[in-house]
Formats: structure tokens, sequence, C-alpha cells
């Protein structure tokens, strides 16, 4: 937690700078997160990718490409 407040710390990735901001420093469209790390935000393109492998082959979302 923060000394600041009672919120716990989060770590977003900025998809702009290619860096991880402790706290929400810059506009909201360039950030992916909240994560609970820094290791956590740092890998936010790779999570990105494996969420999006799984719901490609998630069943429950049909197949409409073809």
């Amino acid at each position: 937690m923060s000394p600041e407040s009672d919120h716990p710390v989060e770590y977003f990735y900025n998809t702009k700078t290619k860096m991880v901001e402790k706290g929400r420093q810059s506009s909201w469209e360039h950030l992916m997160g909240p994560y609970a790390t820094r290791e956590e935000a740092q890998g936010a393109l790779e999570i990105a990718k494996h969420r999006n492998e799984a719901w490609e082959d998630d069943d429950r979302w049909g197949d409409d490409r073809g």
C-alpha cells in the first residue's frame, strides 16, 4: 500500500513510451493496467497476447471469420 493513502500501489504499462508507470501518470489511451506489480506491468503486452489467443480459441465466442 502507498503510505499516502489506503489504496494499494498500481502499475501501468504505457504503450507509447514502452515504460512502466507507478500510478496513473499518463493519458488512459496509452495505458494498460492496472497491475499489482512492476513485473506484471512490464509483461502487459505478453499477457494481452496470451489472452487474445485464448479468446480466439474459445468456442463460446463463435467464428464469424468465415
